[in-house]
């Protein structure tokens, strides 16, 4: 029984990692129209915003160094190199760093693992402790359209975030917010970028819900912080929401655009996939 708690929680966070170890949202589609009838004053903002979305979506890829911190629930950081021209793709080197859930990583012999993914699925390197209670596999496979099974339901919605988590959704996720304002120019490492800030309702926000499902937090409202270079390019993000285990955290910064990104799969010899390791675990034949 212990073990099987153990290779469940394990599954928990491999996936809920994937959840935020990328980018942490995206926006739902949005009108153009805010609704107010200040439109004609937020013009330009939000015609340099869509530049910037644009820009960054054609780039099709980039390297990622982000910190999350969940309350007392995770802290952790990512970093590596994903690519979003065919489905999103990369490469991940995340660690727990903090909170019950590097604790509870530790239990499960590493604190560190790496994320690769690819368009119908995400694999993690979860390590040899785990892997002594999945029958030797290192490997997780997790295709986004069996994620139901976890999530109760909101699989196929996971399968959407991780797929569309990609620099030019967070600028797109700004772009949904109501206020949006230039605070000015600043420097972000050694670079001058416009800053741009905003306040998103957890009705924008499209993995609000799913977060609560695995976290157990749910997001109420979230600032969101985004720094656009010359080139129109994002360099980096800071968003910050009040949850029930805390404030969440996560900033992250992209350069080195257009790098070549690999995510190759993992052999098939030390993967174990999820549905079937769920379903040992249920007993389901």
């Amino acid at each position: 029984m212990q073990g099987t708690t153990v290779r469940r929680v394990g599954l928990m966070l491999a996936v809920a990692t994937a959840l935020t170890g990328v980018a942490a949202c995206t926006s739902q589609d949005s009108s153009d129209d805010p609704g107010r009838d200040d439109r004609a004053a937020r013009g330009r903002s939000l015609a340099a915003l869509r530049s910037a979305e644009r820009a960054t979506e054609h780039a099709e890829s980039a390297r990622v160094e982000s910190t999350t911190t969940m309350g007392s629930l995770m802290s952790m950081t990512a970093d590596g190199t994903l690519g979003w021209s065919d489905g999103i793709t990369g490469t991940l080197t995340i660690t727990y760093t903090g909170g019950t859930v590097a604790d509870t990583m530790r239990r499960l012999g590493t604190t560190s693992m790496e994320a690769r993914y690819l368009p119908d699925a995400y694999y993690a390197r979860m390590g040899a402790k785990f892997a002594e209670q999945t029958g030797g596999k290192r490997w997780i496979r997790y295709a986004y359209k069996d994620l139901g099974a976890l999530t109760g339901g909101s699989g196929s919605h996971l399968g959407d975030q991780m797929r569309s988590t990609t620099p030019n959704q967070s600028v797109k996720l700004l772009l949904s917010s109501g206020d949006v304002r230039k605070v000015g120019e600043e420097t972000v490492r050694g670079r001058t970028a416009t800053h741009w800030s905003g306040t998103v309702a957890a009705a924008d926000v499209a993995d609000a819900a799913l977060r609560k499902q695995l976290t157990g937090a749910g997001v109420t409202t979230e600032t969101v912080d985004i720094w656009i270079d010359k080139r129109n390019l994002l360099v980096k993000k800071v968003e910050k929401a009040r949850m029930a285990t805390g404030l969440m955290t996560q900033t992250a910064h992209y350069a080195d655009y257009g790098v070549r990104v690999r995510a190759e799969r993992p052999p098939a010899s030390d993967t174990g996939d999820f549905e079937d390791l769920m379903r040992k675990r249920t007993g389901t034949p």
